[in-house]
C-alpha cells in the first residue's frame, strides 16, 4: 500500500452518521492528556468515529459551540488612541511646554519647529508600535489553510476554519497540520515540528498511546497545528481548535507578554521627570525672588519664561530619535534590521543573551561528521549542505576511493535515500528529509553523485521507512556486474538483528562483533551525533520484502551526523563573554545534542543540562535561583522559555532572546529585545521581535551589541554636551534677577542658541565612531542613571564656567559704556563659542579628541564651520539684528569670547586627565 492509499480505503458511499450530541456532556479531557489515552477512549471522549467521522449536522452544531478554528486577535488601541499615546511622555511634555512658550512669545517660526518635532516623533512612534502589534495577526494567517476531512463517511476538502473537535482529518505529505490532532493511523508519517518545538529533524509519528508525563516534543502520537507533514500519510481526530491548540496557547502568551520599557526609555523618563521638576522649581523661585525684591509681576513672569526656555533642552528628543536612527542605519549595514528604535540602545545594555539552538547557534543543516566502516573510524570535515570537505583517518587526509568499505557505506547512503541535493545560484538546498540529505552531501564529498550512482544501480523496489520497523530498504541492480543488492539503513538495533556478518576494510566478509559496534555508537552518541547503520544483502529476488531482510545481511558501517554549530558562533560567544554578557542556550532539542553543541561552542556551565521535565516538576518560584547558574536548557516548552526570560528579568538582567520558530514568539516579545532570524525564521517570530537578522548569524548579534553600546555612548555625549548650556542659561537668568540687572540674554536669543547649536553642533556627536575597547567593558548596570556622578560634576562645572564667562563679559561690556544690545550679543557668542570648544571635549568622555582622531568625524568640522557662519550672520546681518536684537561687535570682543571658550576646553581637558589619574 502506498502512503497516499491510507485514506483511499475509506468508503465514499458509507451513509452511517454520528447524530448530534449534547456537547455539555462531552468529557472535559485535559488537553495535555490526550496523548496518554488509547484510541477507542479518544474517540469515545470526542463522540466521533474513525471511519465515518462526524455527520455534517453534528459538525455544524459543534462549530456553533466551539467557534471557528481561528486565533482570537488581541484588542489593541485604536489608531487615534495609539497616536495620542505617543504624546503621553515626559520628553514630549517638555517640547510642548517649549512650543507653547514660544507661541506665547509670538515666535511663530520657533514654535512651528518645536511642534513639528513633536509631530514627527509621534508619527514615528505610532508606526513602530503599530508594526509591533502585528505578531498575532501573523499567527492568525498561519491557520488560513485547507484540509481533507472525513464527514458522513466521505472525504471532502474544507477550510481549516471550519474544523471542530471530533473531525477526522486525513494527512498527506506537504500538508500543514490544521489543528491539534490525535493520530489514529500512520503510514511512514513524518512531521517537521522545528517551528514549534525546536526539533531539528522531522519526527516519525505513530498512534501508540504514551505516558502522561511525556513532554510536548516527545509526543509521537500527536500532530500539532502549524507543523508540516514532510513524508508519509496519516489519519487523526481533531482534539483542539483555535485558541485551545498549542499554537493558540502561544498566541495567548504573546498577548500576555509584557512590552517592557527599554533601559533607555526608563532612564529618559526618570531624567525627564527630574528635569521638568527642576525647571518648574527654579522658575517659581526666580519669580518669587523678583517679586519679593519689588520687580513687577509681568517682568518676573517673562524672566521665569526665559529661564524655562533656557533650561529646557529642546533638541534632546530630536537628538535621541536621530541618534537611534543612525544606529539603525549602521546596524542594517551589519545585517541587523531594527523594528523598534529604542532596541538599538537596549542591545548595548544587554546582560544576558538567551539563544535558541536550531538555526541560530547551529546551521539547521544536518551534516555527517563521523563514519565507521570496515573496522575503521573516519572523520569528515565541512559543514552544512555545501559538498566540500575532506575525509580523515587518524587525523590524516585520505582518498575515499582507496577505502572500499568506506566507499560502499557511502554508496549505501546514496541509494537507500529519497532526498535530493540541488544547486541554485551557488547555493545548495535540499528536498526531502534533512537526515537523508546529509548522506547525499557526504557521499558527494567523496565524488559519489546521486545521478551517476543511480544510473549504475537503478532502483527496483523499496521497503519504505516505518517507525515500527526502524529501517528502510531498497533493491538495486548493479549494471556493471549484473548483480542485485539490497541496501538497508536504520537504527543500529534494527540493522544488527538482521546481520550475521560484516565487511572488513577490503570488503571481505568477517564475523560480526556487536560489542564493538555498540561501543562506537556510544562514543558517537556522547558527542550528540545521530547515528544511522547500513547493511547489504547480496542474495535477493526481483522484489524486496520484509522476509528477505529479516536475516542474512552483511553489516556495512555507521554514519553519524549532527546539525553543526555555525562557524562564527564560537567566536561571537567568546566576544560576548569578554564583554561581560552571559549566553544561555534554550532549545527544544535533546539534552545530549544541546550539551554537545554547547561544548563545541565553548559555552560556560556545561556540566549540567536542565531539561523541560525538570522545570515542569519545579516550582516556578525557584526559576529565579536557577537561571543565573545554569546555561543549557533542553526539551523546553514555549511557556517555559517565557518563564525563564521572566525569571532573568526578575533578577535584574537585561535580556536579549533569539529565536526563529513559532515557539519562540512569546519569549521574543517578553524579552527586553527579541531577535528573530530573517532567513530561516517564521513570520510570527519576526513580527514579535524588535530586531531581525538578515543573515541568521549569532555573530551579528555580537556586532549589534557593539553598535548598541556605541549608540548609547553617543547619546550620553550629547546629553553631557547640551545640559551645561541649559544649566548655564538658567543660572544666568537667575543671577540677573538676583543681582537686579537686565537679562543678559533674551528668551528669543536663548531659543536661537538652543535650536541652532543642538542641530549643528550636538547632533554631530551622533556620527562619532565607536571608541576602542568598547567590547571590553562590562555591561552597564541597568539601575545606573544616564549621567554618572562624574558627568554630573562635569555638567555643573561647565555650566558655572558658562555663567561666569557670559555674565562677566556682559557686565564688562556695560561697564565700558557699550549698549545693552551689544552686551547681549557678546553673551550669546560666549555661549556658542564655549559650546564649540566643549563639543571637542565631548567627542570622548574620558580622553582628548586627539586620541579619537581630530578628523575621524568630519561632521563635527562641518557643524562647527556652519555654526560660525550663522553666528556671523546673527552678529552682523541687519535682518538678523532686527529679529534677535543683536549688534555688531569688534575684534577685541571676539578675542575675549575666544578666551572664554579656551578656558572651558582646557579646564575640561585637565579634569579628564585628573580623573584618569585617580582611577
Amino acid at each position: 500500500m502506498k502512503p497516499s492509499e491510507l485514506v483511499d480505503n475509506i468508503s465514499d458511499n458509507n451513509d452511517t452518521t454520528i447524530e448530534p450530541q449534547n456537547l455539555n456532556t462531552m468529557s472535559k479531557t485535559n488537553k495535555t492528556m490526550w496523548h496518554k489515552l488509547p484510541l477507542d477512549k479518544v474517540l469515545t471522549e470526542l463522540n466521533s468515529d474513525s471511519e465515518h467521522g462526524l455527520s455534517e449536522l453534528e459538525a455544524q452544531h459543534r462549530l456553533k459551540h466551539f467557534g471557528p478554528n481561528l486565533l482570537t486577535p488581541r484588542r489593541g488601541k485604536g489608531p487615534i488612541k495609539l497616536f495620542l499615546s505617543q504624546l503621553h511622555q515626559p520628553l514630549v511634555y517638555i517640547l510642548l511646554i517649549s512650543g507653547a512658550t514660544t507661541a506665547f512669545l509670538q515666535e511663530w517660526v520657533d514654535s512651528s519647529v518645536i511642534f513639528g518635532v513633536v509631530l514627527v516623533n509621534a508619527i514615528i512612534g505610532f508606526i513602530q508600535e503599530a508594526n509591533a502589534l502585528r505578531a498575532i495577526d501573523a499567527l492568525s494567517r498561519v491557520l488560513n489553510i485547507s484540509c481533507t476531512v472525513i464527514r458522513d463517511g466521505q472525504k471532502r476538502t474544507l477550510s481549516a476554519v471550519d474544523l471542530v473537535p471530533g473531525d477526522v482529518v486525513a494527512l498527506q505529505s506537504g500538508d500543514k497540520i490544521p489543528a491539534d490532532i490525535r493520530l489514529l493511523q500512520s503510514r511512514e508519517l513524518q512531521i517537521d515540528e522545528s517551528a514549534l518545538t525546536g526539533e531539528s529533524v522531522p519526527v516519525s509519528k505513530q498512534p501508540t498511546k504514551l505516558d502522561s508525563g511525556t513532554l510536548l516534543a516527545d509526543r509521537k502520537n500527536m500532530a500539532y497545528s502549524s507543523t508540516l507533514v514532510t513524508f508519509g500519510s496519516g489519519l487523526g481526530v481533531v482534539i483542539e481548535t483555535g485558541d485551545r491548540t498549542e499554537i493558540g496557547l502561544i498566541n495567548s502568551m504573546i498577548a500576555s507578554a509584557t512590552d517592557l520599557d527599554t533601559p533607555l526609555t526608563k532612564k529618559m523618563t526618570q531624567f525627564s521627570h527630574l528635569l521638568l521638576w527642576l525647571i518648574v522649581d527654579f522658575a517659581v523661585l526666580t519669580f518669587a525672588v523678583g517679586v519679593w525684591r519689588g520687580e513687577s509681576m509681568l517682568n518676573m513672569f517673562m524672566a521665569s519664561v526665559a529661564l524655562a526656555v533656557g533650561a529646557i533642552p529642546e533638541g534632546l528628543p530630536a537628538a535621541l530619535t536621530i541618534t537611534l536612527a543612525i544606529g539603525v542605519s549602521r546596524m542594517a549595514k551589519r545585517n541587523a534590521i531594527i523594528r523598534k528604535l529604542p532596541a538599538v540602545e537596549t542591545l548595548g545594555s544587554t546582560t544576558v543573551i538567551c539563544s535558541d539552538k536550531t538555526g541560530t547557534l547551529t546551521q539547521n543543516q544536518m551534516t555527517v561528521q563521523a563514519i565507521y566502516a570496515g573496522g575503521e573510524h573516519f572523520t569528515v570535515t565541512g559543514s552544512g549542505y555545501t559538498p566540500k570537505g575532506d575525509f580523515q583517518f587518524n587525523d590524516t587526509a585520505i582518498q575515499p576511493s582507496s577505502r572500499p568499505a568506506l566507499l560502499e557505506s557511502l554508496k549505501a547512503g546514496v541509494l537507500c535515500n529519497d532526498a535530493r541535493l540541488i544547486s541554485e545560484a551557488e547555493q545548495w538546498r535540499i528536498e526531502g528529509d534533512p537526515t537523508e540529505a546529509a548522506l547525499l552531501v557526504v557521499a558527494r564529498k567523496a565524488g559519489l553523485h546521486l545521478a551517476d550512482v543511480s544510473n549504475d544501480h537503478p532502483r527496483l523496489d523499496t521497503i519504505p521507512f516505518e517507525s515500527q520497523h526502524q529501517f528502510m530498504a531498497t533493491l538495486h541492480r548493479n549494471v556493471t556486474q549484473d548483480l542485485r543488492h539490497i541496501y538497508l539503513k536504520g537504527s543500529l538495533e534494527s540493522v544488527l538483528e538482521r546481520c550475521d556478518s560484516a565487511f572488513d576494510a577490503q570488503m571481505s566478509i568477517v564475523p560480526l562483533n556487536a560489542d564493538v559496534l555498540h561501543e562506537q555508537l556510544q562514543r558517537m552518541a556522547e558527542q550528540g551525533l545521530r547515528v544511522l547503520a547500513f547493511a547489504r544483502c547480496d542474495h535477493c529476488d526481483n522484489d524486496v520484502r520484509h522476509e528477505e531482510v529479516r536475516t542474512g545481511l552483511t553489516f556495512l558501517g555507521l554514519q553519524a551526523m549532527i546539525d553543526p554549530p555555525r562557524p562564527e558562533a564560537a567566536a561571537a560567544i567568546a566576544a560576548c563573554y569578554q564583554a561581560g554578557i552571559q549566553v544561555k542556550m534554550i532549545t527544544g532539542d535533546h539534552p545530549v545534542t544541546a550539551l554537545a553543541i554547547a561544548r563545541q561552542l565553548g559555552m560556560k556551565n556545561v556540566n549540567r543540562v536542565i531539561s523541560g521535565s525538570e522545570l515542569q516538576a519545579m516550582d516556578t518560584n525557584r526559576y529565579e535561583q536557577l537561571v543565573d547558574n545554569s546555561d543549557i536548557y533542553a526539551r523546553i516548552a514555549p511557556e517555559q522559555k517565557l518563564q525563564l526570560v521572566r525569571a532573568l528579568q526578575a533578577n535584574g538582567q537585561v535580556v536579549a532572546m533569539t529565536g526563529d520558530g513559532v515557539n519562540d514568539a512569546p519569549a521574543l516579545r517578553q524579552a527586553d529585545i527579541g531577535v528573530a532570524m530573517g532567513l530561516g525564521g517564521t513570520e510570527v517570530a519576526k513580527e514579535a521581535a524588535a530586531m531581525v537578522l538578515t543573515d541568521d548569524q549569532f555573530a551579528t548579534i555580537e556586532a549589534a551589541v557593539e553598535e548598541g553600546r556605541g549608540v548609547f555612548d553617543n547619546l550620553v555625549k550629547f546629553i553631557a554636551w547640551t545640559l551645561p548650556t541649559n544649566l548655564g542659561e538658567g543660572l544666568l537668568i537667575m543671577a540677573a534677577v538676583f543681582a537686579n540687572v537686565a537679562l543678559p540674554i533674551t528668551p528669543v536669543q536663548i531659543l536661537w542658541i538652543n535650536m541652532t547649536t543642538a542641530v549643528l553642533l550636538g547632533l554631530m556627536l551622533a556620527f562619532e565612531p565607536k571608541e576602542p575597547g568598547l567590547m571590553d567593558r562590562k555591561p552597564r548596570n541597568p539601575d545606573q542613571p544616564i549621567l554618572t556622578k562624574h558627568l554630573v560634576f562635569r555638567v555643573c562645572l561647565v555650566g558655572l564656567l558658562l555663567l561666569t564667562g557670559a555674565f562677566g563679559l556682559f557686565e564688562w561690556e556695560l561697564s565700558q559704556g557699550e549698549s545693552l544690545a551689544k552686551a547681549r550679543t557678546v553673551a550669546v557668542n560666549v555661549f556658542v563659542c564655549c559650546e564649540i570648544f566643549y563639543l571637542f571635549n565631548c567627542r570622548s568622555l574620558n580622553y582628548s579628541m586627539f586620541k579619537v582622531g581630530i578628523f575621524s568625524n568630519l561632521w563635527v568640522i562641518f557643524g562647527v564651520v556652519s555654526m560660525v557662519l550663522l553666528q556671523a550672520m546673527f552678529t552682523y546681518w541687519p535682518p538678523m539684528q532686527a529679529l534677535f536684537g543683536s549688534e555688531a561687535i569688534g575684534l577685541h570682543d571676539w578675542l575675549l569670547i575666544l578666551a572664554a571658550g579656551l578656558i572651558v576646553y582646557f579646564t575640561v581637558g585637565f579634569e579628564k586627565l585628573l580623573m584618569r589619574w585617580l582611577r
